[in-house]
């Protein structure tokens, strides 16, 4: 089945970048349509714990943060063949990976591509992933895109 909408989450990271190369050869195989979501995650602002803090220089700060990263990789996409849409939301205090699959689905995505760092163990732990979360809540298939130095298993 050749894929017609692909929603890509990047953040500037080498992680959602491995994500993108992988869609946009998608894209140019299948001819699909590919769509950039830049999650800006406002959960930092609103976790301070001083009361009465203004968060509006902040949350400012990270949507011109969003906006000029989805510039520049929408620049990276086209200079490779592909004219993306893109699109910017804000979590607005809920996970990213609902405002991914939330985004996917109003978009009428058919394939989800991210790249992810590949934690394991206490980190993964730890530092959760939003990756994990887009593949076990998402009805859109998500296509998982591990980091170029991740250790191959043995058996």
């Amino acid at each position: 089945m050749p894929y017609k909408r692909i929603l890509v989450p990047v953040d500037g990271s080498s992680t959602s970048a491995k994500g993108l190369a992988t869609a946009i050869e998608l894209c140019k195989e299948t001819g699909a349509k590919l769509m950039l979501l830049h999650v800006v995650d406002d959960y930092p602002a609103f976790a301070m714990p001083d009361i009465g803090v203004n968060v509006a220089p902040m949350l400012e700060a990270l949507r011109q943060t969003g906006r000029t990263t989805l510039e520049a990789i929408a620049d990276k996409a086209k200079k490779a063949g592909v004219h993306p849409e893109t699109c910017m939301v804000e979590n607005l205090g809920e996970r990213v990976a609902d405002s991914i699959v939330g985004k996917a689905r109003r978009w009428d995505a058919d394939l989800i591509v991210m790249g992810t760092h590949g934690r394991r163990g206490v980190k993964r732990a730890l530092l959760g992933s939003d990756a994990d979360l887009v593949v076990r809540y998402s009805p859109i298939p998500v296509l998982l895109v591990p980091p170029a130095e991740r250790a191959a298993i043995t058996s």
